[in-house]
């Protein structure tokens, strides 16, 4: 059965195109997908990203129990702080990518991708070896995402504590005059926050109603899952199921940065460790063309007749107007400044390996 999120009605009313994404009837976009892309760039824009996962660690032990499922460190958080990280297979595969969340010293908050809720629940509790209590709350909480340059200023309209926040801190306010837990994060490489609440339909759509008001003059316009995928890319931050899944491992997806490995025994470290000291034999590389042309998930990379590679996540970036793809290509040929090809229906189309993020922010 399709879910709805509780603003559903909303973005009927607004004329919203909606698909089925992740069990969930979501909002694509509203309007043209480049001008909500341009807007998040230029002003704000507001996601509605209710169908994202909120799973809660709890118990004495909850500590013991995410240093052992996840390759980052969370013995460095604080209360009020969030660390991104990721869960592994013994071999090093990624089960998922996620937000770990200190609510308070036995309270942890895992907000994971909405296709992979299920798969990590079970996960969790399957790899609970420390009795600590998870609990999936994922049904209970509506999440917004506020993006943008003029965030700050609509968000502080209706906010009743000074968002001082640095970037991955969060602190709970009213809004809209609504208990919130209010983040300093987001998807899309711009100044943005997200919005975690429970309530009924009534509760969203009087938060959302509240920042669609407030943000009406600096430019605030609802934003569609199809914004949001182009200006994560612009950015190089990679998609579950795409980018990155349990066929690819953090070394060679480029999230060596969060992995861990000074920290005890956590799953997945002793593979992981082997692909940090050996290499890997391919890598996660950005690809830009001036070519016109749209390189799309699955299409070939190749360099002298050869296949090195595919594209995991393609399109033709709004602010650049210039195609630009994340591929795994083979490692020797992953340098800055390779020369190339996509293949688009038979057809070679130059091309140049090239650092992520696509755009300087």
């Amino acid at each position: 059965m399709i879910k709805q999120t509780k603003l559903y009605n909303i973005h009927k009313a607004l004329g919203a195109k909606i698909v089925e994404f992740a069990g969930f009837s979501m909002p694509i976009q509203y309007n043209s997908i480049i001008a909500e892309h341009k807007a998040v760039r230029e002003s704000a824009g507001l996601f509605d990203v209710s169908h994202m996962g909120e799973i809660f660690v709890r118990g004495n032990n909850a500590l013991k129990f995410i240093q052992n499922i996840t390759i980052n460190d969370a013995s460095k958080l604080l209360p009020g702080k969030i660390q991104y990280s990721a869960m592994c297979l013994p071999d090093g595969g990624i089960v998922d990518d996620l937000l770990v969340y200190m609510i308070e010293e036995s309270e942890y908050m895992i907000v994971v991708n909405a296709s992979n809720k299920d798969k990590d629940f079970d996960w969790m509790k399957k790899n609970n070896q420390s009795a600590a209590e998870i609990t999936d709350c994922s049904d209970e909480y509506s999440l917004l995402a506020l993006q943008g340059p003029q965030s700050k200023t609509i968000l502080q309209k209706i906010c009743n504590r000074e968002l001082n926040l640095e970037y991955y801190n969060f602190f709970m306010a009213k809004v809209a005059d609504e208990e919130v837990l209010v983040s300093r994060t987001g998807y899309t490489g711009e100044l943005g926050y997200e919005l975690y609440f429970k309530g009924n339909e009534a509760t969203a759509e009087k938060i959302w109603n509240t920042l669609m008001k407030a943000g009406k003059d600096e430019g605030l316009v609802p934003a569609g899952l199809a914004a949001r995928d182009s200006l994560r890319l612009e950015m190089g931050f990679s998609l579950y199921g795409n980018d990155i899944d349990n066929t690819t491992n953090p070394i060679e997806a480029g999230l060596g940065w969060i992995t861990k490995l000074n920290k005890p025994s956590f799953i997945g470290k002793e593979a992981l460790q082997q692909f940090k000291s050996k290499g890997t034999s391919r890598k996660l590389s950005g690809i830009i063309t001036k070519e016109k042309c749209f390189p799309r998930k699955g299409y070939a990379v190749t360099c002298n007749g050869k296949k090195i590679g595919e594209v995991t996540s393609g399109t033709v970036s709004p602010v650049l107007e210039e195609p630009i793809a994340l591929a795994y290509v083979e490692s020797q040929y992953s340098e800055i400044g390779t020369k190339v090809n996509f293949l688009i229906r038979e057809k070679e189309i130059p091309a140049t390996i090239c650092k992520y993020p696509f755009i300087k922010k």
